[in-house]
């Protein structure tokens, strides 16, 4: 995906390129090309001891070798299969697949004791206490989180969608080309309410005392107040320490340089989203961000933290921002209050379409979800080396075929015109991206569950969109989608 700077003269569209479906070599995948290579030298260990006579022998072996590494699944053969079957597996054995919060464990400050590989992820404040932000020791990275709000996309007339698709997309661009930037994560998400900010509103600016008036709209917020849904937007951004040691080094080393060039990446982002149509809610502080992450495992907890919270901002203790439990299964997980399962956007639109065309997926009546968008930026060289590339790649294989007879793929010569589109807006100078969409469907029972995951594929096959749920993957796919840490 490429941001583009620059403003259409008609109606806004997108229109995403073709995903590949090329492996690392021969279109085999990196697994598909171990098994070959040990299948090889297993059969010419064969014929050296036994002959011929030996490897027709194990004709059965070699059978299923080769089913494995050509039979696909769900869109990946089996032989890609195996690692994440066995890796489940091991975590099955093992008794990993259930994970209990543990009151009697010492606390270090700031550590959100959260499962998996996010178990060292800690939340610390920036020198003044001006925000917070996401500690990542291990891959490197500080990510800040802002809430965001703007007006109802739908209904802005064409030329200001316009301006604001232009407006994210030199967003997006000036983010990457600073080279400090890992990660860019838009999250939107629906929330159960507790209709304590419409109680509050009603208490400072209504009168209860209003004849007819006062009663009904009494009535109304105590029957209607707690059966909302109400959408947040949150951005996060995770500044690469690695990429930007020497920037962090001049500003006093440590967190605390690196907290002075991460608020200039976030005085950026509020300049820069405000001409998008966003308006920023101010950078979250530390115990913000762990309300954030309770009440994705919990969301029952969000009442609770509205009616504790100062200024509708609710705030939650770190230590205590993680699940009591979890229980993984195959294609979903249960955690304190809710079940989740976690799809991946594996297609999007190939053809062109307005910007809103996540509008009906993200609006399903009675579904409650979060959507995760990742953006990765690619160095310009990168980017230029993996476009030359895939051209060789196509080039290739297109000579092969024709070599051989065959027929030319037309899907290859979409493939190769995207790819040339790609190489074109490089040089043009626009940002590149890798774009990441993950869609976490929640509920309170399993029966509940099954029916909004049948209401969210319905819609997403509306917004032209491929969703696959992904099996034995789902702990570390709902850390990814429905948490606002901006993780690989």
């Amino acid at each position: 995906m490429h941001p583009d700077a620059s403003l259409p003269d008609g109606p806004a569209t997108v229109k995403f390129p073709h995903r590949s479906r090329r492996g690392v070599l021969l279109g085999l995948s990196v697994a598909q090309l171990i098994v070959v290579t040990l299948t090889g030298l297993a059969l010419l260990g064969v014929l050296m001891q036994s002959g011929v006579t030996g490897a027709l022998k194990l004709i059965p072996l070699w059978a299923v070798i080769l089913g494995a590494v050509f039979i696909r699944h769900r869109g990946r053969s089996l032989a890609d299969w195996a690692p994440i079957a066995l890796r489940y597996a091991l975590r099955r054995f093992k008794g990993q697949l259930i994970w209990l919060a543990r009151p009697s464990r010492p606390r270090r400050e700031g550590l959100l004791h959260l499962p998996g590989t996010a178990a060292s992820l800690r939340v610390v404040t920036s020198p003044g206490g001006g925000f917070g932000a996401v500690h990542d020791p291990h891959h490197g990275t500080l990510t800040a989180v802002v809430k965001v709000s703007s007006r109802a996309f739908a209904l802005l007339d064409p030329a200001t969608q316009t301006s604001n698709v232009a407006g994210w997309g030199r967003t997006l661009a000036a983010l990457s080309r600073t080279g400090h930037i890992a990660r860019v994560q838009v999250l939107e998400r629906t929330v159960p309410d507790s209709g304590d900010a419409l109680n509050r509103y009603w208490s400072e600016h209504g009168n209860a005392d209003t004849h007819l008036a006062g009663p009904i709209y009494s009535e109304l917020l105590a029957a209607a107040g707690p059966a909302a849904a109400p959408h947040e937007a949150y951005v996060a951004l995770a500044l690469d320490l690695k990429a930007a040691r020497r920037l962090i080094n001049q500003a006093g080393g440590g967190l605390t340089g690196a907290f002075a060039v991460l608020s200039q990446l976030t005085s950026t982002f509020d300049q820069a989203a405000r001409n998008s149509g966003l308006t920023p809610g101010g950078w979250l502080g530390a115990s913000e961000i762990a309300a954030v992450i309770r009440t994705a495992y919990d969301p029952k907890a969000s009442a609770a933290l509205d009616q504790w919270s100062e200024a509708g901002r609710p705030q939650a203790d770190p230590a205590a921002a993680g699940p009591v439990v979890l229980v993984e299964k195959a294609d979903r997980i249960q955690t304190d209050s809710a079940r989740h399962a976690t799809y991946w956007i594996e297609n999007w639109p190939r053809i062109e379409t307005s910007p809103g065309f996540l509008h009906q997926l993200l609006f399903t009546s009675g579904v409650r979800r979060t959507l995760s968008l990742t953006y990765a930026p690619k160095g310009l060289d990168a980017a230029l080396k993996d476009v030359q590339r895939k051209k060789a790649t196509v080039i290739a294989d297109a000579a092969e075929r024709q070599r051989k007879g065959q027929v030319d793929s037309e899907e290859d010569s979409v493939e190769y015109a995207d790819i040339k589109a790609r190489e074109r807006q490089l040089i043009a100078g626009h940002a590149d991206v890798a774009l990441t969409g993950l869609l976490t469907v929640s509920a309170d029972t399993d029966d509940e569950l099954n029916s909004a995951c049948a209401a969210i594929e319905t819609a997403a096959v509306s917004a032209l969109l491929d969703l696959r749920l992904l099996t034995w993957q789902q702990a570390e796919a709902f850390t990814g989608a429905a948490l606002p840490l901006a993780r690989p």
